[in-house]
């Protein structure tokens, strides 16, 4: 099966003098195999196309992808329309139990949601005509799905979806927290949620103000609350501390105990605890995505991790996810770069008592705490952005710095906009380590203000990483992007930083990600949103050690070298928190 994708806001047919109709060898003798539709947007006929892929090179905009699939993957699940994304396969509900599922931005993970949640109808390919459920039922005869499309079908399904993009929840609801949530409470347990997901002090907020993190947690306390036989949750996470991430995942579990949950998460730390099974999301973001059949959770993301799948036998990452084992350099060898001044910065009701350290050259320092504890404050001591009340920064050291919450306020393109603050654009090595790594070459010629999320957390990055600077400073980097992408700024931070005279500090919430990418860390602690203490930079061991005695929680490391957090009370986590070994036990 070939499939041809023509990605149509990246397709400048007028710019580009419509090279793919002029170097198509079908075209030139007289097929119709390319061609321009009404809005002058290259269309490629997949059944002319031999997929001799020389419009694919000869595109400028890399707006054509030309895609041979394997013969067992001859019915698609469901594909948008001509020239468009390919979904293969579903995610399995499962009566009791928590579905995972994992996978790259652009897969098809939310399409397989809105299939299973009734809001689309899959079309088995086929977009030319409406397809009957009795064509659909008939392909999934004798399948673990059959049962659910067979209600789905004749709408017997009540579902609740928590959508993934919760931005979009102040623009079609006005009013405060209270106003929106007793609308859902259809279960009687919002009372709980209220407690755990710690929401009584914003009842009286309006939804429009609330910040990320709050508006996460009204999210999904509102769709646990609704009545319903299955739950589809999209990405719990974004901007919750790990305090909270865990308080989420409690409440998840509680209603997997009754009904079946389907979980989109790019946590792999939660989604390892919450799930029960697994499925794996590969393919090309935005051309096709497959959808493989329940693994064991730990089976499932060690080979998502490794790129690899032995039952399927596809390969669909060049690279493994690997976790060192650290002893951790304690910077003897290496030049000091800055020293952390002991400082004092007080607000109205919060007051932030910071203890010295030094930073040396070379390393990448992770930065854990929960929210409301003065994280985001600290970052700004350092960029200058806010002044001490006592202490003073080293002003001989040049700081960038990345916020936590991005502005997209210029129409200009992103090439445009990295080109105004680098110089070294052009070169080979920034080509590799940013525009590369960071998958900025579709996005190029995009307007910064029309980017997503994930696209525009990306171009952030590599916006701080191009100013020259001595320290980088960012805040929540892994923010919107899927597993690959955290894993690619491994890369990124350490070419930026490796035999330099640079450094980087990393705000973030995912326990991954500083696990990957820290080589020491600065722990905070205190009561969040009245006092905050940072503390260190310490060593991994000590500091996580720290930080998760803080939180109560423990983590081992199975034969992969990855973190999995112990089952609160379970014998390991008994064993670990009595000898105050949190994190770091030996490999399985």
């Amino acid at each position: 099966m070939r499939i041809a994708v023509v990605h149509k806001d990246l397709c400048h047919s007028r710019k580009c003098g419509s090279e793919c109709m002029l170097y198509c060898p079908r075209v030139r003798t007289g097929d119709e195999t390319v061609i321009l539709d009404e809005d002058g947007k290259a269309q490629i006929s997949e059944e002319l196309c031999v997929g001799c892929g020389i419009c694919v090179k000869k595109c400028p905009f890399e707006a054509i992808d030309i895609i041979t699939l394997p013969e067992e993957l001859e019915y698609p699940t469901h594909r948008y329309g001509p020239n468009s994304f390919v979904l293969f396969g579903l995610p399995a509900p499962i009566e009791g139990k928590v579905t995972g599922v994992i996978g790259a931005n652009g897969i098809g993970k939310s399409t397989s949601l809105k299939i299973l949640s009734g809001q689309i109808s899959p079309n088995l390919g086929i977009f030319t005509e409406q397809v009957r459920w009795e064509d659909i039922l008939k392909k999934y005869t004798g399948t673990e799905l059959f049962d659910y499309l067979q209600r789905l079908s004749k709408e017997s399904v009540k579902v609740s979806v928590k959508p993934q993009y919760i931005d979009v929840i102040p623009k079609v609801f006005q009013g405060n927290v209270w106003d929106l949530l007793k609308t859902t409470d259809e279960r009687g347990a919002l009372d709980h949620y209220l407690e755990v997901l710690s929401l009584r002090s914003i009842l009286d907020q309006q939804i429009a103000n609330l910040s990320g993190g709050e508006l996460q947690r009204v999210a999904l306390a509102a769709a646990l609350a609704r009545e319903a036989d299955f739950y589809f949750l999209d990405e719990v996470t974004p901007y919750l501390d790990i305090y909270q991430r865990m308080a989420a995942a409690s409440v998840i579990r509680e209603v997997a105990g009754e009904k079946p949950v389907v979980l989109i998460e790019h946590d792999i730390a939660i989604l390892d605890m919450l799930a029960d099974t697994v499925h794996i999301a590969y393919g090309k973001p935005a051309v096709f995505g497959i959808i493989t059949r329940p693994k064991g959770v730990r089976i499932g993301i060690n080979q998502y991790l490794d790129g690899f799948l032995p039952e399927e036998n596809v390969r669909f990452r060049d690279y493994q996810v690997s976790f060192e084992i650290r002893a951790h350099k304690d910077g003897s060898k290496r030049e000091e770069l800055l020293v952390i001044p002991d400082m004092e910065r007080s607000f109205d009701k919060f007051h932030l008592n910071v203890h010295g350290g030094v930073i040396y050259a070379g390393e990448v320092v992770g930065i854990v705490g929960e929210n409301g504890i003065g994280k985001s404050t600290f970052a700004k001591l350092l960029a200058g952005v806010e002044k001490p009340d006592s202490g003073s920064m080293e002003t001989s050291v040049t700081i960038s710095y990345k916020p936590q919450y991005l502005k997209a306020d210029t129409s200009d393109t992103v090439e445009f906009f990295l080109r105004q603050i680098t110089k070294s654009f052009d070169s080979p090595q920034y080509q590799h380590d940013f525009i590369e790594q960071l998958n900025l070459a579709p996005i190029l010629q995009s307007p910064v203000n029309t980017l997503s999320g994930g696209e525009l957390q990306r171009v952030a990055i590599a916006a701080c990483l191009s100013r020259p600077a001595d320290l980088y400073v960012l805040d929540e980097p892994s923010a919107h992007l899927d597993v690959e992408q955290r894993v690619r700024l491994t890369k990124v931070f350490k070419n930026q930083v490796e035999g330099k005279d640079a450094a980087i500090l990393v705000i973030d919430h995912d326990i991954y990600v500083i696990d990957i990418i820290s080589e020491r860390l600065l722990v905070f602690d205190g009561e969040p949103g009245v006092k905050g203490e940072a503390k260190g930079p310490f060593d991994m061991r000590t500091g996580m050690n720290m930080f998760l005695s803080q939180l109560g929680v423990t983590f081992r490391r199975d034969m992969s070298g990855r973190p999995r957090i112990n089952k609160p009370e379970s014998y390991l986590d008994r064993e670990q928190k009595s000898r105050g070994e949190y994190y770091y036990q030996d490999t399985e």
